[in-house]
């Protein structure tokens, strides 16, 4: 399986030089060629999970007498099947896509290349294949966002992006080098062999909280992420958003749990609590947010932050001997990363597919799109109920194994963790609600209601390629959630290793009802939801249309107190968001409104403005950047220095690092 998956990621690097050889020319079929290696990496990763045997593999590749390890267990081969399935979906989708790209040279060129480094990053089995691969993704994902760059909008994503990559990567060089020790074996079985005192331990797990932290979007280095997917090509954003956050979990959950000592409880706490945070400031964002693939961008902050709220969890029952417990929580960790990767990526594709259509990404400029497209539509719906949580859907699925892991935090014995466990719950629970209001209203401005501009009025549904891609991630919502024990099982290997215990099998149990530990401590039989749902639903249907009168009544249509029919009084993005902002705007986006009401007599017109802060990057980044520019500008005087002054700085440098080693010695 290992030399399959190896093959998949290293044919989708070539047809990167293809691709990058042939320019702008044969779009279309580089994006089918990419189809493959992503659907034979993905089963890859699949048979693992089923039980097929763990290799290894070194490649003459890298260090010289060290070569490139590559090794396929358990985990690696989830996210693998993660990185298989949204790698296929988003080409099939780009199949259709890439035919409007106003650059495809910009952007086919690195978009294969994009998947194979996603692709031997979950595969290295050393350090420094880790890291290089790390950087190739990084690099062309930044590549890829910077497709448009004539936009400075989109100049200013790439740049802040690049600036945030190098920041995470050099935590990730900082972690390896502390795993490595003085030994220098740069390998994951020396390091696995190698025992870390408690600080080292510490010290590893904030870095590579950093690295892998800045990648996948968790608060407070979430800043470049709604920028730079809201710019990048929408099957590029599915992609960043669907996957490639994802492998940054990977390569948190890779170093915390098998590659370093286990952690002290007192540290999931801290993991506990920014998870949560940055899951209620990312939808808080996404509620105020008007462009489409910005709140889907903020909705992915939101997803993460749940994700490392259930990673927490584990730690924390690991951490205590609680491994059933433990394996509760990271099942529901990599069960959500699982889904989310299915509807985020279904939502960017519609995104997409709406922004071909009508050339337009605010709210206030759609509307009515049901109407005009309908199979879209029917789509997003799909989408957008499965992000919300609602049954019988995947969304709901997983976030309520989440919660069910929370229900177990009393057997802790630690007073602070039984105390913060069940604030973070809460947390959690406001931004499952904030996350239903923010797509209601997502959906609704989009698709319901009149078209609020021409080009809404006009679109025309997408291609069957594109429609395609999105009918099977919808299928896919539909499938994890009416029978999730079919994800839950594959993830038992993975829980094993990580945390020494699994879940009952799932498949096992009557009717495919979820218990994921006892009946007598909570059950979710998403079949029996469906047939309520559908009941209920065709029941209520029928009664109306058995018992409503037939007759024809024409009268005029409710106006809402406004009789004109413009589509400018209807409810906007700002109509909806505005109660929220009101009430948690101000206390986490410095959120102000300003009102000009001209006097009496006056003829300029009155005018209301909304002023909204970042008060992370405001008073976290900016200061930051501010005191690098100084200490620059004060440094920039060594370009001139003289002759003498140079050697005697050259001396006075010597000096310091033989008193330094001297010292160290």
């Amino acid at each position: 399986m290992l030399e399959i998956s190896a093959a998949a990621a290293l044919g989708l690097l070539l047809l990167s030089l293809t691709a990058a050889f042939l320019g702008g020319r044969g779009a279309g079929p580089i994006y089918a060629l990419a189809i493959l290696p992503c659907l034979v990496a993905g089963g890859a990763g699949l048979g693992v999970l089923g039980g097929a045997p763990v290799g290894a593999l070194t490649l003459p590749l890298g260090l010289p007498w060290i070569g490139a390890h590559l090794r396929l267990d358990s985990l690696s081969a989830f996210f693998l099947v993660l990185i298989g399935l949204g790698g296929a979906a988003a080409s099939l989708y780009a199949v259709g896509y890439g035919r409007h790209e106003e650059d495809p040279a910009r952007v086919v060129p690195f978009y294969p290349g994009f998947l194979g480094a996603m692709m031997v990053v979950v595969l290295a089995d050393d350090a420094f294949t880790f890291l290089v691969a790390w950087e190739v993704m990084s690099l062309l994902s930044w590549a890829l966002v910077m497709a448009h760059h004539r936009a400075i909008e989109v100049r200013a994503a790439g740049y802040l992006y690049l600036v945030m990559a190098a920041m995470g990567t050099m935590a990730l060089i900082l972690a390896f080098g502390l795993l490595a020790g003085t030994s220098g074996d740069y390998s994951f079985a020396a390091i696995r062999a190698a025992h870390h005192s408690v600080a080292a331990s510490v010290a590893i797990a904030a870095l590579v909280l950093i690295g892998a932290g800045s990648k996948a979007g968790l608060a407070p280095f979430h800043l470049w992420l709604p920028r730079a997917h809201s710019v990048a090509p929408s099957h590029v954003s599915a992609l960043m958003s669907g996957v490639m956050t994802k492998v940054a979990i990977y390569a948190f959950l890779r170093v915390t749990f098998g590659l370093i000592d286990p952690l002290p409880w007192w540290t999931s706490p801290a993991l506990i609590l920014i998870g949560a945070g940055t899951a209620v400031l990312g939808i808080v964002n996404a509620n105020v947010a008007s462009e489409t693939k910005r709140i889907l961008a903020y909705s992915t902050i939101e997803n993460v932050g749940v994700i490392f709220t259930a990673i927490g969890l584990a730690q924390a029952f690991a951490a205590d001997g609680l491994h059933m417990a433990a394996a509760l929580a990271l099942s529901a960790a990599l069960f959500h990363a699982f889904n989310h990767m299915a509807f985020k990526s279904l939502l960017f594709m519609g995104a997409g597919a709406v922004l071909n259509a009508t050339g337009r990404r605010d709210l206030d400029g759609l509307g009515g799109l049901i109407h005009r497209m309908p199979v879209t539509a029917f789509l997003m719906l799909v989408g957008v109920m499965a992000i919300s949580a609602l049954p019988p859907l995947n969304g709901f699925a997983s976030e309520w194994m989440v919660f069910q892991s929370v229900l177990a935090s009393p057997a802790l014995t630690q007073l602070g963790l039984q105390i913060i466990v069940p604030a973070a719950a809460g947390l959690l629970a406001l931004a499952a609600a904030l996350a239903a209001a923010a797509f209601v209203r997502f959906y609704g401005l989009g698709f319901l209601g009149r078209p609020r501009s021409a080009a809404a009025g006009e679109a025309r549904e997408v291609d069957r390629f594109m429609l395609a891609a999105m009918a099977l991630l919808a299928a896919l919502c539909a499938l994890a959630g009416l029978m999730p024990a079919l994800v839950l099982d594959r993830l038992a290997p993975v829980t094993q290793a990580l945390v020494g215990g699994h879940l009952p099998q799932q498949l096992a149990q009557p009717w495919l009802t979820l218990v994921p530990v006892s009946a007598a401590r909570g059950s979710y039989n998403p079949l029996l939801v469906f047939v309520f749902i559908a009941l209920a639903a065709s029941a209520a249907a029928w009664v109306v249309h058995r018992l409503g009168t037939r007759a024809t009544r024409r009268g005029p249509a409710w106006d809402c107190g406004f009789p004109e029919t413009s589509p400018l009084t209807q409810y906007g993005a700002g109509s909806f968001a505005q109660p929220l902002r009101q009430v948690l705007g101000g206390t986490l986006l410095a959120v102000r409104e300003e009102v000009d009401m001209p006097p009496p007599g006056d003829a300029r017109p009155a005018r209301h403005r909304v002023i909204q802060h970042d008060l992370i990057w405001e008073r976290a980044y900016l200061p930051v950047a501010d005191a690098v520019q100084r200490v620059a500008t004060s440094a920039n005087r060594l370009q001139f220095l003289s002759i003498r002054r140079y050697l005697a700085l050259v001396l006075a440098s010597l000096v310091s690092l033989l008193v330094v080693l001297s010292l160290w010695g």
